[in-house]
């Protein structure tokens, strides 16, 4: 049980499934339906800082090489067509749509860039992905038990 907890939390924090992974893993593992939520919910949004941390720090040590520098740019650039849009005409509420959405590309991870590329406040940024993480935690949590239960 508890290792089933632990998997979705680290399905939580990979940047391959986030909580839309972590909480359905969680949930059909058997595990409790709030202890999953929260602990997929926060797993999740301990990325925000780390992301922070590394955009700042290790992003700039490593964009001297050219095989990164080459990479980081094309995930900048998706980012910036991606969520460019919302978040220019929306601001703060674009970037929680845009965190949000429970698909593919979308989320903490790449709402962390947009938010260092677009230069927006850090504890603002981190208030919108909060709220978005927590939107889209709750949209897959509850989309799962209803799955669970035969009525979706």
């Amino acid at each position: 049980m508890l290792k089933d907890i632990l998997i979705a939390a680290l399905w939580s924090i990979s940047p391959l499934g986030e909580a839309k992974v972590g909480i359905p893993y969680g949930l059909l593992q058997g595990g409790n339906i709030y202890v999953v939520f929260v602990v997929c919910f926060l797993a999740n949004v301990l990325v925000f800082p780390i992301m922070m941390f590394f955009l700042n720090t290790v992003n700039r040590y490593l964009l001297r090489w050219h095989f990164y520098k080459k990479n980081a740019l094309f995930v900048a650039r998706r980012a910036k067509t991606g969520s460019g849009d919302q978040i220019k005409k929306y601001g703060f509420y674009g970037l929680i749509f845009f965190v949000m959405l429970p698909v593919p590309g979308t989320g903490v991870y790449a709402g962390s860039i947009a938010s260092y590329l677009f230069k927006i406040e850090r504890k603002k940024a981190f208030l919108a992905n909060t709220i978005g993480i927590f939107l889209s935690s709750l949209i897959v949590w509850a989309t799962t038990l209803l799955t669970m239960k035969g009525m979706a």
